[in-house]
């Protein structure tokens, strides 16, 4: 496998596996021949979703989030967890699973590595419109905590200056739907 300026990854060892991502170690040969050793954690890619309604609010979720120990509002999202699912498809999921909303039009609006100095992490927002309330379908113990609750989208982008929302995925998903519509 070549990489970009004469860098390639020459061997992988697999050294853990969980129930949704595991770790390797990946040695790669340097332009000046020199080996380096990285770690990365494998991931299989999530979505997110900004439900816009009509008067431009948004539906954001404040959910329990174990490695961190902190409640934080996100945008409804997931993981790419089943096999061969249009991301499409796993978005309109996730927002009737967690927001209990169906989207008419759901657009992608952005796409991006959460973090690839150690992951293959991608994540891709969609903006979700033609929003209809549908019975929700939580899945796992922190779903079932969290809270859905409407902001309108200055408030929600209020949020991610004063610090409330600090979660990646949402920070790029209110900015990117905030710059969409500002170009419509």
């Amino acid at each position: 496998m070549s990489g970009a300026n004469g860098f390639r990854v020459v061997e992988r060892e697999t050294v853990w596996t969980g129930q949704r991502i595991h770790a390797e170690v990946l040695k790669a040969e340097a332009p000046d021949g020199s080996i380096i050793e990285r770690e990365a954690i494998r991931h299989p890619g999530a979505v997110g979703v900004v439900p816009l309604h009509d008067d431009l609010s948004v539906t954001l979720v404040r959910q329990y989030r174990v490695v961190v120990d902190l409640e934080m509002w996100e945008v409804p999202a997931g993981l790419r967890d089943v096999a061969g699912e249009p991301t499409v498809e796993t978005a309109q999921r996730e927002l009737v699973e967690e927001a209990g909303l169906r989207a008419a039009q759901l657009d992608r609006i952005v796409r991006f590595h959460n973090s690839p100095g150690f992951a293959d992490e991608v994540v891709e927002v969609f903006l979700a419109r033609g929003l209809s309330a549908v019975p929700d379908d939580r899945q796992g113990v922190e779903e079932q905590h969290m809270v859905v609750e409407r902001f309108p989208l200055a408030e929600a982008l209020a949020m991610v200056d004063d610090g409330r929302i600090t979660d990646a995925k949402t920070v790029i998903a209110l900015l990117a739907t905030d710059r969409h519509l500002r170009r419509a």
